[in-house]
């Protein structure tokens, strides 16, 4: 029987969840998705020392808004949990005793002092400190398997500090499958023996880790090439259990625009882009998410999924849906993929034209709450007006401003051009064939009024041009007679008359 699938999410609540993170995430949800798997979210809060309040909450939010949520997790117990490791340290401590009772961990009581001093002698003679074979019952390290059993005991019931570390095996090439890398090897002597347990009766995240995805029934491992130096240690760990590991896949860093480096929130500083998902605000950081910057979820994560990623067709937009279809582990790349502001904006712009106005007009209101004043289905028209050159949704009120208000000052540029001598005069007469035209449709509009410019003959600048700049403020914005219909007889020519004004001043 095929076992089935199960992946899991494992992010540390010390601050924002990085777009990186989310990227994780993402080929974890998809993978499960395609495969009827189970997407596991599980809190990796071991170092209690780096925990922030509130970035618990901000991964649940920021999962539920990119709408990758999770199937299990604090919250939602499948019977795996706790999903919290700080909640499962009975569990570890279990684990722990079964590695050193098989003889494949050990106790070490060295203090940080002594360690330093090993490093310092290392570095006096050119080379690296390693704790391993190589130096581990040489005598000047103090652990274990240099002290008797009775004097091991002795210290640890006296309270004396210590770590367990895991004895890496000697002289061995360790070989490993990865996915997405292929066959990989290590010499274990390069190694050292890792910390996986502190006498704080906390786990290091390595044992965590590896007793979690055991326990949680984990069947393949899809996380950040970060990760990949700890693999051979953690191949090690599972065969020390005499346990079958999971499948294990290593996703490409997500590089800095330009330059060298994977991509940081100093990048996004300078250059202007959000690298989180949502706002987030601490006593130290204010930082804009994707979400209030004016991007649809639906945009980035289509982004994303193409950071590292590709279905090997050219296509590129694809719904969340077609994504899970079209999603292969064996389509990931092994090289780094390089963050572009700009694409993630044409995607945001593609998605906005396949989004409802009914729901770009609910977002609208949620980026300025005055336009709730307003006729939902007038909000709606206008921005099916002026979405087609948006980027970003609060672009959607830049562009169709004047359909809200009416312009208090005029563009420079724009009235130098379109008024002239005379123009006063034929906006005066405008007025009244405004007033009396057919405004059942924008088209009856301007056939009357393109009526009376043809009866005039005169050229159809030297009316449309000042009437553009009294209603919109600028040369620019959609047809003229889309704005007189929806702002309304009243609104324009009250308009006109304010330009008018203007040029009397």
């Amino acid at each position: 029987m095929e076992k089935s699938v199960r992946v899991r999410f494992a992010p540390s609540p010390t601050g924002p969840l990085h777009i990186g993170g989310v990227r994780t995430a993402l080929f974890n949800y998809l993978f499960a998705k395609k495969h009827n798997g189970t997407f596991v979210l599980r809190i990796e809060d071991t170092d209690q020392n780096r925990y922030v309040a509130g970035a618990e909450q901000y991964i649940i939010d920021a999962l539920n808004w990119c709408q990758i949520p999770f199937d299990e997790g604090p919250g939602k117990d499948g019977g795996f949990g706790p999903y919290r490791q700080s909640e499962r340290k009975e569990i570890y401590k279990k684990y722990i005793v079964i590695l050193i009772k098989k003889g494949k961990a050990y106790y070490a009581f060295d203090t940080p002092e002594d360690l330093a001093k090993e490093r310092e002698n290392h570095e006096k003679k050119g080379k690296t400190f390693i704790y391993n074979w190589h130096n581990r019952t040489r005598g000047r390290l103090i652990n274990s398997l240099v002290l008797s059993e009775n004097e091991t005991k002795e210290r640890i019931e006296s309270g004396a500090p210590y770590v367990v570390r895991f004895l890496m095996p000697q002289d061995k090439t360790i070989l490993m499958n990865d996915i997405v890398r292929g066959q990989i090897s290590v010499e274990s002597n390069t190694l050292d023996d890792k910390v996986l347990f502190k006498s704080d009766g906390m786990p290091t995240y390595h044992l965590a880790n590896i007793v979690d995805d055991r326990l949680m029934q984990i069947s393949h491992v899809i996380r950040g090439e970060e990760w990949l130096p700890s693999l051979a240690l953690h191949q090690q760990l599972y065969e020390a259990f005499e346990w079958e590991a999971p499948q294990f896949a290593h996703l490409p860093l997500i590089l800095k625009p330009t330059g060298k480096g994977k991509l940081s929130k100093r990048d996004g500083d300078k250059l202007g882009f959000p690298v989180f998902p949502l706002e987030w605000k601490d006593e130290n950081t204010h930082a804009i998410g994707y979400k209030e910057s004016g991007y649809l979820s639906e945009a980035v994560v289509n982004f994303l999924a193409f950071l590292g990623w590709n279905p090997g067709t050219e296509q590129e937009v694809f719904n969340l849906q077609n994504l899970t279809k079209a999603f292969d582990l064996n389509h990931v790349n092994k090289s780094g993929a390089r963050f572009d502001p700009d694409k993630i904006k044409w995607y945001n712009h593609a998605y906005i034209q396949e989004c409802s106005n009914a729901e770009l007009a609910k977002q609208l209101i949620a980026v300025d709450n005055t336009l709730a004043t307003f006729d939902l289905n007038y909000i709606e028209h206008v921005i099916g007006l002026v979405k087609e050159r948006a980027q970003l949704v609060p672009e959607l009120l830049r562009l169709g401003k004047y359909f809200f208000e009416t312009p208090n000052e005029y563009d420079e540029k724009a009235l130098k051009k379109a008024w002239k001598e005379g123009s006063a005069e034929l906006l005066s007469e405008l007025i009244h064939v405004i007033d009396n035209a057919n405004d059942e449709t924008a088209n009856t509009l301007k056939t009357d009024v393109s009526n009376w410019i043809k009866e005039k003959e005169i050229g159809f600048g030297k009316v449309m041009m000042p009437l553009r700049v009294a209603l919109v403020g600028a040369l620019e914005g959609v047809d003229v007679f889309d704005i007189v219909f929806y702002i309304g007889k009243k609104e324009s020519i009250h308009r006109i008359n304010r330009l008018i004004e203007h040029d009397k001043q």
